[in-house]
């Protein structure tokens, strides 16, 4: 065998021409299309951009991907802390927690969601016995936040608890024997030693959720509709191949945007703060 065939990078030339057949393929062809279909040129985005209706999905799906990731901070934060500091058996048992929800189909547990949150759900029966009102949950946009931060919530929990297990709580520690408050030593130490934890989770979350389908399909109605589930009624429904591949490349476009601000955030903060040592 030629010494060339003997670098061990060839080992992943199978897996790059995988990618390449089952993802690059596809596509070069839903932006193709959203070029060529049904005639070439800029039409199938001039159309995009041009209708309100487009644009105000386009916003309402970065609006719901931006609740989701707060929200999936606000819960997966103290959750993470907590497997932190409890012994080695519990800490197992809310690691189970956390990846248990990976081994249910996400279709079952938006259904489950949708028994949950109907007009004669458990959680209206509990509101009403309450004494308050029904609310409305389903085919709602709070019903498709609520659906997508449950499902979302472990992207969040495994990134933050990853860089909180690495944190030396003898800092903390440090600084309150210093005379820190418990809430200023949280606030001048943990938090910012935390900070990468918490910008990688909410990377994850909100680029997840602008991608979304299946939740908010499920949850949501017509004032819910998110650009994924606009683009599936262009391609299934009407047969616009066009301006359903122009919705992809644009949310695609999106996501890749935000992940080069992500990059290049992370990489000045890095250096920043390696300065400063």
């Amino acid at each position: 065998m030629p010494k060339l065939f003997r670098h061990p990078a060839w080992l992943v030339l199978p897996a790059i021409l995988l990618l390449v057949v089952a993802l690059g393929y596809p596509l070069l062809q839903v932006v193709i299309r959203s070029f060529t279909d049904p005639e070439p040129g800029l039409g199938n985005y001039t159309w995009f951009f041009s209708r309100p209706v487009n644009m105000t999905v386009f916003w309402r799906t970065f609006e719901v991907a931006g609740w989701v990731t707060v929200l999936c901070l606000v819960l997966g934060y103290p959750y993470a802390w907590l497997m932190t500091a409890v012994g080695p058996n519990l800490r197992l048992l809310l690691i189970l927690c956390v990846l248990v929800p990976f081994w249910v189909s996400g279709v079952v547990r938006t259904l489950a969601w949708v028994i949950l949150l109907q007009d004669s759900g458990v959680i209206n029966k509990v509101i009403m016995a309450l004494g308050f009102e029904k609310v409305r949950l389903i085919r709602t946009q709070t019903g498709v936040v609520i659906g997508m931060t449950q499902v979302l919530l472990p992207f969040m929990i495994m990134p933050l608890y990853a860089v909180m297990r690495g944190i030396d709580l003898r800092l903390v520690q440090a600084a309150r024997s210093l005379g820190a408050r418990p809430v200023l030593a949280f606030l001048q130490v943990y938090l910012p030693l935390s900070l990468p934890g918490v910008f990688g989770g909410a990377v994850i979350v909100f680029i997840l959720g602008l991608g979304f389908y299946i939740t908010p399909a499920l949850l949501g109605g017509p004032r819910a509709t998110m650009l994924s589930t606009l683009a599936q009624q262009q391609v299934l429904q009407q047969l616009n191949w066009g301006k359903g591949g122009a919705m992809g490349v644009i949310l695609l476009a999106s996501t890749l945007v935000l992940l080069a601000i992500a990059a290049r955030f992370t990489r000045r903060r890095y250096q920043i703060s390696g300065g400063s040592k």
